[in-house]
């Protein structure tokens, strides 16, 4: 058996998200479909995450495992022949056997875009959050830099439980095993980068850590919203982690602003 790599880049708007759905379009059931059309294998690859639904990506990480002699250029041209246009295979290459797109991966990066101008182009539209209104973009910068470093982030993530937080990642970025099912997640991730900047019309978030609980990038970013509106100071991102209380926190911002910019590996990850 052979362990292919795919990197993928696609546009969510369309999908369920990542995960395989009954009676629902999603990424992961869109992939495999394709691959059984190719291979004649009723493969599920395994992506680096488990992107919501609406949710984009610029290089999604994908593995799996197949008997298929197919060289590895003519999977990349037969798979986007056959995937939607909103879905493109941007490499497929071999990996080592112990290589999986999720326990490797070591560190994430995500960007989250706002718009700021009166009138959000409609091309635009699918891949922002158009927020026209005053806001106080140096407050969020500040607001921004306070989540660096390793924290408990509960007070960020979806109330429902983390799909990837049941085997939550330790201080090398691998998944953790579950000790039982009485041991709760961990909601402790370390974010390396958390930062605001101004790209011509748009204010982009962009942050890089460890992993991320579910809803956890989108939490933060209708978090810092309030910052920029005046209704939270930045010191006050001190106090809603140490709260470890969704309730404490931001609206969750709208998923079509969000990208996973990319997914990094250590030297195995990169045979």
């Amino acid at each position: 058996m052979r362990n292919l790599r795919l990197t993928l880049a696609y546009d969510g708007t369309d999908f369920s998200g990542w995960q395989v759905q009954p009676d629902a379009a999603t990424i992961q059931g869109t992939l495999a479909s394709a691959m059984r059309r190719l291979t004649g294998e009723n493969v599920l690859p395994q992506g680096s995450g488990r992107t919501d639904a609406g949710v984009h990506a610029l290089a999604q990480v994908a593995t799996f495992s197949t008997s298929s002699p197919v060289p590895t250029e003519n999977f990349l041209k037969a798979l986007n022949d056959i995937l939607p246009p909103t879905i493109r295979v941007l490499e497929v290459r071999e990996a080592p056997a112990a290589f999986h797109a999720r326990r490797s991966a070591q560190a994430k990066t995500y960007r989250y875009r706002i718009f700021r101008g009166p009138v959000c182009p409609p091309f635009r539209a699918r891949y922002v959050w158009h927020f026209p209104y005053p806001l106080e973009e140096e407050a969020m910068a500040r607001a921004g830099s306070a989540v660096v470093g390793e924290h408990d982030f509960t007070s960020f993530a979806a109330v429902d439980p983390e799909r990837e937080g049941l085997n939550p990642p330790n201080h090398q970025g691998h998944e953790v095993s579950r000790r039982g099912p009485q041991t709760p997640a961990s909601n402790v991730r370390t974010v390396f980068s958390s930062w605001w900047e101004r790209q011509g019309d748009e204010f982009v978030y962009s942050v890089r850590g460890s992993g991320f609980l579910h809803h956890m990038v989108r939490n933060l970013v209708g978090t810092f919203i309030l910052v920029g509106k005046g209704s939270l100071k930045s010191e006050d991102i001190a106090r809603i982690l140490a709260a470890r209380n969704r309730t404490a926190a931001g609206a969750t911002a709208p998923a079509s602003g969000l990208f996973l910019v990319g997914v990094e590996y250590g030297d195995a990850g990169d045979e």
